[in-house]
């Protein structure tokens, strides 16, 4: 890449190459151009043996290192990360290398961070994020039991509210986050039918609508048999022309945005406090999904809420 002060860019370079094929010496096109006659050159050479492509810049990364460690090396600092999730600092001492080396190794191989690994196996998470509002809506629904009046056993104890939650049913939280912008849009229905599921798509996507996100691609959902069988919520995808996709099974990972949701839904609204009535927990509801949405920092956001991306980028694609 060219540094700010750099005296010939591509446009420059072509301009070289344009004056010496007029017929004037490369020394004198060299001197009005502010560079030696061996940069004109090279220039010139390298526009004669690869044409328009060699007159852009290379990559400065050797053809060769041979000091680099060896691949079977690198091979056990990979397979003592992923298998003991061992740092630098005791992944070094053990086959004799320099922490700052495993730290490279890591690096390299993309396993520098453990939030970046599945724990259980050590396979790398491979992370992505929609490039337009609306490209693709991740949709989930969290099922959590329904709090009796006076509270259940976070407010009464253990053993006093086993008794008082017993029949009480569950509330089933439908949730949808955009890829791109993060932005939740979530409501509570006493069930998880087909119908019900159709017309929560329904008012998910006029709610996306009424935040400039225009167009509905594709929608991600688990397996249910809602999504996977269901007419209506065939019939409500069609309607919003936008194409159903599945996760492969036992994969949450691949909808990962709202599985990450969910748990901030719980620590941030249905587990924050001890609620006395359903009725309340139910009504607390709104005042989370207006802070997380135009409020709450998120990390991969650049430290932005939801809202500030999504008007930062959804006028680019309406």
């Amino acid at each position: 890449m060219s540094h700010r002060n750099a005296r010939l860019t591509v446009f420059g370079r072509r301009l070289l190459v344009e004056r010496v094929l007029s017929g004037r010496p490369v020394a004198h096109v060299a001197a009005e151009m502010g560079i030696s006659r061996v940069t004109a050159h090279k220039w010139m050479r390298r526009w004669r043996a690869e044409g328009e492509a060699g007159l852009h810049d290379r990559s400065s990364r050797p053809r060769t290192t041979p000091h680099r460690t060896p691949a079977d090396i690198e091979a056990k600092v990979c397979g003592l990360r992923q298998s003991r999730k061992l740092g630098p600092a005791r992944i070094g001492p053990i086959l004799g290398l320099p922490a700052s080396t495993v730290h490279r190794i890591l690096t390299r191989h993309r396993l520098h961070r453990l939030s970046w690994t599945d724990r259980p196996t050590g396979t790398v998470i491979r992370r992505y994020e929609r490039q337009r509002p609306g490209e693709l809506i991740h949709v989930d629904v969290k099922k959590l039991g329904r709090i009796p009046n006076g509270g259940g056993h976070k407010a009464l104890g253990r053993q006093a509210g086993r008794a008082t939650r017993s029949q009480m049913g569950f509330d089933y939280v439908h949730s949808a986050v955009n890829d791109h912008s993060r932005l939740a849009y979530s409501e509570i229905h006493p069930d998880e039918r087909v119908a019900t599921c159709a017309g929560f798509l329904t008012r998910a996507a006029a709610f996306f609508r009424s935040r400039g996100i225009t167009r509905i691609e594709r929608v991600l959902t688990d397996n249910a048999w809602a999504y996977r069988k269901g007419l209506a919520c065939r019939a409500a995808l069609a309607e919003l022309g936008a194409a159903g996709k599945l996760t492969r099974p036992y994969r949450p990972q691949t909808n990962g945005k709202v599985e990450r949701f969910n748990r901030t839904l719980l620590d941030e609204w249905a587990y924050l406090r001890p609620y006395t009535t359903n009725d309340e927990r139910t009504a607390a509801l709104s005042d989370f999904l207006h802070t997380y949405n135009h409020h709450r920092c998120h990390t991969a956001l650049g430290g932005q809420p939801p809202v500030s991306r999504v008007n930062n980028t959804a006028s680019q694609y309406t």
